[in-house]
């Protein structure tokens, strides 16, 4: 039993010596690699949502390189293919037979670079991907190496020539991370580094695979109270019926609420949460927290909504105020 603590305690200082050398290169978007580590240790996808430059690929290769896992980044264009993703059958002139080429998706983990410019047989490929962990070429299926995680990045912003991700896609990712502008103090940081040409982007690896999968099974004995699950329930079922809740106003800017997904994955977040702050049971506090990244995805407002300028992240606010703790 202590060997076991002994292990868990060592693992936390792990994730946070991850952290640290991730800042090695990235400045800031410890917010970010928060819920990319997240993901990664309760095998959720992240979608992250941002304007260019604010380091979200830059933040997954070096997460990546610390974790010591295969690393594929695919830009996705109007003109991909889903056989540019998965792979596909060629033919082998000297053996007088086909053979399986495969595509950039057997990695451990991978950036989907705007994900919306490609069109929907290969964001459907992706998809299916990261459901059912295993990819179909020709007549054979092969299963996806352990830890798969995906991570698709969007560009807000630049809307034409896009193909937006339809709801019941986008309910298949853990989380939709926004990411932010860095403050004035990192973005003076950044300069600094970025205009230095002999600056040293060696970094060390502290977490392997072995590593994950105990973080893992760490993560899943964190102890979740009957009292947190019901919490977790109401503010799901807060989001499908808020009259019922005392969110008259919101109801009516509220067209479809959070899938079951939802639930699971906010108990999943919270687990994740709690072993990172070094405790072996989730608080009302951790649930809270993560509330906006699993929910905003999977709320579909109505068009009185966008004419008053609501958008999800203001229902999600109004619903943790209103729903009481359960007893």
């Amino acid at each position: 039993m202590a060997e076991v603590e002994e292990k868990k305690l060592d693992n936390q200082q792990k994730i946070k010596n991850v952290f640290d050398e991730v800042s090695k290169i990235v400045v800031g978007q410890e917010y970010m690699i928060n819920r990319l580590l997240i993901g990664l240790f309760t095998q959720g996808h992240i979608l992250l949502e941002g304007v260019p430059g604010l380091a979200k690929t830059l933040t997954v290769n070096t997460l990546a390189r610390v974790l010591h896992l295969d690393f594929q980044r695919i830009q996705f264009t109007p003109d991909l293919l889903p056989a540019d993703l998965v792979g596909t059958m060629i033919y082998n002139q000297q053996k007088s037979e086909f053979e399986v080429k495969k595509g950039p998706i057997f990695s451990n983990m991978i950036l989907a670079d705007e994900v919306n410019r490609s069109p929907a047989k290969v964001q459907s490929a992706l998809l299916e991907s990261m459901q059912e962990k295993q990819v179909t070429i020709g007549q054979t299926t092969f299963k996806l190496d352990k830890p798969f995680l995906v991570m698709a990045t969007q560009n807000p912003i630049d809307q034409e020539g896009t193909y937006p991700l339809p709801e019941a896609q986008v309910d298949r990712f853990m989380m939709k991370v926004f990411v932010d502008y860095p403050s004035r103090e990192e973005e003076l940081i950044i300069m600094r580094r970025m205009s230095n040409l002999s600056f040293d982007d060696q970094i060390n690896t502290i977490l392997s695979k072995k590593d994950i999968f105990q973080i893992r099974d760490d993560i899943n004995r964190v102890r979740v109270s009957e009292s947190l699950e019901k919490y977790i329930v109401e503010l799901v079922f807060a989001s499908r019926n808020p009259a019922d809740y005392g969110l008259k106003e919101e109801a009516g800017y509220i067209q479809f609420g959070a899938s079951p997904r939802a639930s699971i994955y906010l108990n999943l977040a919270a687990k994740a949460v709690a072993f990172f702050d070094e405790r072996e049971y989730v608080l009302p506090e951790d649930v809270k927290e993560v509330a906006m990244d699993v929910m905003n995805h999977r709320m579909i407002l109505n068009y009185e909504a966008e004419a008053d300028g609501i958008d999800t992240r203001y229902i999600i606010d109004k619903i943790l105020k209103k729903v009481p703790i359960s007893k």
